[in-house]
């Protein structure tokens, strides 16, 4: 199941020589086109745990399809590059950022901007759950997992470090930007943040299991669809989604990735449990639309927002 070292390593990895798609991208198209639209490529993908060499392939497969459909963007999973049960693979799968398996990647989205996840390695040596955003050639932004979940199945904190920044970062084609991996935006303080950050476009990566059933609807997939429901319409802005499908450790991931516009409208959805390559088009213009009809940011009040948690942190802590 695992990969050596020398396999899977950012210094040493290789793609194959010769390519035959394991995953025939199935490919669904929703929005409008026109001069200013933009459009999203969701790779909702199930990786090959522990096999970097074949989720690089895959990886490199559903670039050239979301490329042929001249996508803008295109959207991996949450730890797309491994998948999710890594545990004690963490070293031997971790990836430098400027290693040539993430170099293949870039390179291989020529003028498409890439957002994929991996288990990081840091210059010292620390792991992370992690998601890159590349644009022209190279990696703007790197977002490591803050909020790791070590309840129920979940046990990231024995085998992650923490990220310490929600930041947002300026893009070339799609304004401000801000990434969020799975736990992380089940918290409101990484949105509250976000708002914050004053975002145009907010992406979520997931390895989300399917828990619980309501009615006909997997439980889980009801609440990220309110989440993302409810984050783009509190922070005008337009919210990405992707969750990876397939089987590891006994666990089915349902998919359903999604956009959702400002207005909490969906652009567009995968399919559940299915692989799919869905492209979504979206209008720049109805952020500044949205944001006339629903000013929130324009009446966010920042500074008492602060003032309330630094007393809130004072009384908590018995700080002076």
């Amino acid at each position: 199941m695992g990969t050596t070292s020398s396999q899977s390593r950012g210094s040493q990895a290789e793609a194959p020589s010769s390519r035959s798609p394991r995953l025939a991208p199935r490919v669904s198209h929703a929005g409008e086109q026109g001069p200013h639209v933009l459009r999203v490529a969701l790779a909702q993908v199930s990786p090959v745990l522990g096999d970097i060499q074949r989720n690089l392939t895959l990886h490199l497969d559903q670039i050239e399809a979301a490329r042929r459909q001249q996508a803008d963007l295109i959207v991996f999973p949450e730890l797309s590059l491994t998948g999710y049960f890594v545990r004690d693979m963490v070293p031997d799968l971790a990836l430098f950022p400027t290693g040539p398996v993430v170099g293949r990647l870039i390179e291989a989205a020529g003028a498409t901007s890439l957002v994929a996840g991996l288990v990081e390695e840091s210059a010292r040596h620390r792991f992370f759950n992690a998601a890159f955003f590349a644009e022209g050639g190279r990696i703007v932004h790197l977002h490591r997992k803050v909020y790791l979940p070590t309840y129920g199945l979940f046990d990231e904190q024995r085998y992650f470090a923490a990220g310490e920044r929600i930041e947002a970062f300026d893009t070339a084609s799609f304004g401000r930007v801000g990434i969020l991996i799975c736990e992380d935006f089940w918290h409101l303080s990484a949105a509250a943040i976000m708002q914050a950050e004053e975002v145009d476009l907010l992406i979520c990566l997931a390895n989300s299991p399917a828990r619980g059933v309501d009615g006909p609807q997997i439980g889980t997939a009801r609440t990220y669809q309110q989440l993302c429901g409810a984050f783009a319409q509190l922070l005008g802005a337009v919210v990405i989604m992707v969750n990876r499908v397939g089987f590891e450790d006994g666990l089915c991931f349902w998919g359903g990735s999604m956009v959702i516009g400002p207005d909490g409208r969906t652009i567009a959805s995968a399919p559940l449990l299915d692989e799919a390559l869905t492209l979504a088009a979206f209008d720049p213009a109805e952020l500044r639309r949205q944001r006339l009809i629903a000013p929130l940011a324009r009446d966010e009040r920042l500074l008492l927002t602060i003032e309330e948690l630094n007393r809130i942190k004072r009384q908590r802590y018995d700080l002076a």
